[in-house]
């Protein structure tokens, strides 16, 4: 770190200036080691967050520089009360984002990773991930993220997937993963299968066909209504509501399943919901969750009439076969048209889901596919958020992940891709042997057969499931894990509670016996300041670097706390300048102190000789403790504004002002000394730039900022108070004597002649009257030109002060409020207006007449009651 460096320096130095600063700091930030902690003593005694690893397809957004500046401060108040910190930092593979931007990449080149073949495309994107992986490990350094980047980690590298083939086997093993054909959510835009929490509904308009069944063995017909007609063709039934009265005769019976010709049985479950379209319901196992479960309840085979090219199969018949869904619904239409079934056709709005990925409609298909059971793991998950060993910030989401885990469903693992992990699965063709390893099996332990790996991957967030302990050298008990597991605190976001927080809370205690973490903040969302989302293309996004650019990483960093909330908030430029603002007022502040003080060689112990030093430092002892529960309880708004109410209010515009006429006193320059030391180190999580770059002024030999200076207890300022007492009467007297000057037009510089008609002053007088600019007479009780009102009495305004501009003010004033008022009275007091006009009007008139009434009482106070 930098050298102690002499305070002449700042002669030259008017305000902070980010953009020179930062990058030096950086720099000696990671040259320090500090950021690597070596794996010593107990989770206990150390402090420990894990990143939420961001995707090496991006660059840094918003959430990023939101929830990456909650976890530094986090570290680095973690740091300055003397524990050993790690922030374990890394990125993840991304399969499904990573390898659509790749094939989009081989698109523009005229290519497609079919062209190329699996290995050529695995090498190929590799090289994206060494070209564009490295760019927001860059940017979280720009923030001033103080993670560990020496142990960078990355979910594909060969020891992590060593953890990852550990943990499929181990479960395989258990009895908790199988391979089945079940019903999936299949993403044709990335030609996989996708589990349920990838999923997003969206709201739209189809049309309702009514479509009628001949009843097989008589006249009649039972018509079905359905926005699917093109998966009629896989139809295996049509169920009614077991007490749904029009059909209760009918349960039992056959319908022949139009354009196909089969007989299909009418079943009764409660299901169906009888005032829906006819109250009859096609059912489709193959092509409807809702219907697979409803066909295995009663036994009913299952047919498939999509595949997963989003064409029609074979199966679906020879005039279909081979379409596109949207082109066989028409078909099919068509078809029913001709042959007079059709009964009626009308807008059906519903929710449709769609790919959170790939942004294509979900086509739901019965497909061969590797699935985990939850229910063994999601019990001891649930009893460790029950119990408090895991707890959500705010509250409230716990009960959203308490209500999503005991209702959790099965987990399909595998997916279609090939950049990820792939399954360490290997099947015998000849003999249809399968085997689950973490080393191929060179042939086949049956018949001697060569075997094949499976070409699927594994989803991206069972990997990252393991990420607070994979990166710490899972399954070896390594230094790091002992060290360092289970971490402290999650910082994330609500969307991924189910797909990654309650997964890592499973994972981790299965695999080690212990949660991953104890804490989970779950972060507000920020909103672009029209209250729409942040896009790119909706054009609403803005991009943090640019921020950090025009502001500072601190500005950013302060504004982003600032910001945090229990709800989604707009994004706010204001709290972004109130940061600059800070910390150029704390910059200036310190210039002033240390110019004013030299280079100081006293002791560095505070040496209070009046009472606004005791009331400083009183105030700084509060400060720190309130700060510290602050960001312990992560409420990170009211930390960034009491950190601003200190330095911008008590510091700069109370004491240093109070002090102003003492300067060059030693016991001042001791107490002011320790007082920027002091306010340096506490401040130092938020806005970590301007701290550590005034820090280099006032270190002494072998201190770093950023290591923490440990202090013991003795070492902190007591709180005082009488002294808080004391002050806060000068400071209300003063508040109350400046604003009597501004409203009558009397300037703040002007002395005034005043006697002290109030109680409680005792020893204050000469400090009041320097502040508040007075010249104090003992008064013999000679008439008083204006009393301002102060706490214990008031302030007697002697001659010299000409009232009568002031008084004609008032006067013209009260006159426009009493006319008003009479306004609003009248119109109020006429029944007509009352009874016809807006409730919300009439409640608005009523409420502007009382505040006009307030004021006119205020000013007829304020002129004795003229």
């Amino acid at each position: 770190m930098s050298v102690k460096r002499p305070v002449s320096d700042l002669e030259a130095r008017t305000r902070f200036e980010p953009a020179q600063v930062e990058p030096r700091l950086i720099a000696e930030w990671l040259d320090s080691g500090l950021f690597h902690p070596e794996p010593l003593g107990s989770p206990d005694q150390n402090y420990s967050i894990a990143i939420p690893p961001p995707n090496i397809t991006g660059a840094l957004h918003m959430g990023h520089a939101f929830g990456g500046s909650i976890q530094d401060v986090l570290i680095r108040h973690a740091r300055m009360r003397g524990q050993r910190t790690k922030w374990i930092f890394g990125t993840d593979h991304a399969g499904i984002a990573t390898q659509t931007q790749v094939e989009r990449q081989l698109q523009r080149e005229g290519t497609s990773r079919e062209e190329l073949g699996r290995e050529a495309f695995i090498e190929r994107t590799w090289r994206w991930r060494e070209e564009y992986g490295a760019t927001i490990v860059e940017q979280y350094k720009r923030l001033g993220a103080s993670c560990d980047y020496d142990d960078e980690r990355f979910t594909l590298d060969a020891a992590y997937a060593a953890a990852v083939v550990e943990v499929f086997v181990g479960l395989y093993e258990q009895g908790l993963i199988h391979r089945d054909n079940y019903l999936v959510n299949w993403d044709p835009g990335s030609g996989s299968a996708i589990s349920d929490l990838e999923v997003e509904d969206r709201e739209e308009t189809d049309t309702l066909y009514s479509i009628a069944y001949p009843l097989a063995d008589a006249g009649g017909e039972v018509v079905v209504a359905t926005v699917r007609p093109e998966t009629m063709l896989a139809d295996v039934a049509v169920a009614v509501h077991p007490d749904d009265e029009r059909y209760r005769d009918l349960v039992g019976r056959e319908v022949i399943l139009p354009l196909v010709g089969r007989r299909l049985p009418i079943i009764a479950d409660a299901y169906v919901k009888p005032d829906f379209g006819t109250g009859a319901l096609k059912i489709t196992p193959g092509h409807d969750p809702n219907d697979f479960e409803v066909g295995r309840r009663h036994s009913l085979q299952v047919l498939s009439v999509i595949g997963e090219d989003g064409r029609m199969l074979e199966s679906a018949g020879a005039p279909f076969a081979g379409l596109r869904v949207a082109e066989a619904q028409l078909a099919v239409v068509a078809a029913l048209e001709a042959e007079g079934l059709l009964r009626a056709r009308e807008p059906h709005t519903h929710a449709v889901p769609f790919s959170h990925r790939s942004g294509e409609r979900i086509e739901p298909l019965v497909s061969l596919q590797w699935f985990m059971r939850m229910e063994k793991l999601a019990a001891p998950a649930i009893e460790a958020v029950a119990d408090g060993r895991v707890s959500f910030h705010p509250e409230r989401w716990a009960g959203v992940y308490l209500d999503w885990m005991e209702n959790i469903r099965p987990w399909c693992v595998s997916r279609q891709l090939w950049w990820g992990h792939r399954l360490p699965v290997y099947y015998c063709d000849a003999c249809e042997e399968t085997y689950v390893a973490a080393l191929a099996p060179e042939r086949c332990g049956a018949c001697d057969g060569p075997v094949r790996q499976d070409p699927d991957v594994l989803d991206t967030w069972f990997s990252s499931a393991l990420w607070p302990f994979a990166t710490l050298g899972w399954p070896a008990q390594t230094p790091a894990l002992r060290a360092f597991y289970p971490t402290d605190s999650l910082v994330t976001a609500r969307e991924i509670i189910y797909l990654w927080v309650a997964r890592m809370i499973m994972m981790g205690l299965h695999f080690t016996g212990n949660v991953p973490f104890t804490d989970v903040y779950i972060t507000s969302v920020i909103q672009a300041p029209d209250g729409r989302r942040m896009s790119k293309s909706l054009g609403t996004g803005i991009d943090p670097l640019q921020e950090i650019d025009r502001s500072g990483a601190d500005a950013v960093r302060f504004g982003m706390l600032a910001m945090s909330s229990t709800q989604d908030v707009r994004y706010s430029v204001e709290k972004i300048e109130q940061g600059e603002r800070l910390a150029n007022k704390l910059f200036n502040a310190a210039r002033f102190v240390l110019l004013k003080i030299g280079e100081y060689d006293g002791p560095a112990a505070p040496l209070p000789a009046a009472v606004e030093d005791r009331w400083i430092l009183s105030r700084l002892a509060r400060f720190e403790r309130e700060l510290a529960e602050r960001i312990d309880g992560y409420d990170f708004a009211r930390a960034a504004l009491t950190l601003y109410d200190f330095v911008y209010g008590e510091l700069c515009d109370w004491y240093i002002e109070l002090v102003k006429g003492r300067i060059g006193e030693r016991q001042l320059s001791a107490t002011l000394r320790f007082l920027l030391r002091e306010t340096l180190q506490i401040a130092h999580p938020i806005l970590p730039f301007v701290t550590e770059e005034l820090w280099q002024y006032v270190r002494e030999p072998g201190e770093g900022l950023l290591a923490g200076v440990v202090r013991a207890p003795g070492e902190r300022t007591a709180i005082d108070p009488a002294a808080e007492a004391a002050l806060e009467r000068v400071i209300a007297a003063t508040q109350a004597i400046r604003s009597w000057r501004e409203e009558v037009g009397i300037k703040p510089g002007v002395p005034l002649a005043a006697r002290l008609d109030a109680d409680g002053y005792d020893g204050l007088e000469p400090l009041l009257a320097r502040i508040a600019r007075l010249e104090l007479r003992s008064g013999d009780g000679a008439a008083a030109a204006a009393s301002v009102p102060i706490p214990g009495g008031a302030a007697a305004i002697l001659d010299g002060v000409d009232l009568s501009a002031h008084a004609e003010r008032l006067a013209r004033e009260r006159a426009r409020l009493r006319s008003e008022i009479d306004r609003l009275r009248d119109k109020l007091a006429n029944a007509a207006f009352v009874a016809n006009a807006p409730p919300a009007l009439v409640a608005a008139q009523r409420e502007k007449l009382a505040g006009l009434e307030q004021e006119l009482a205020r000013l007829d106070s304020d002129a004795g009651g003229q």
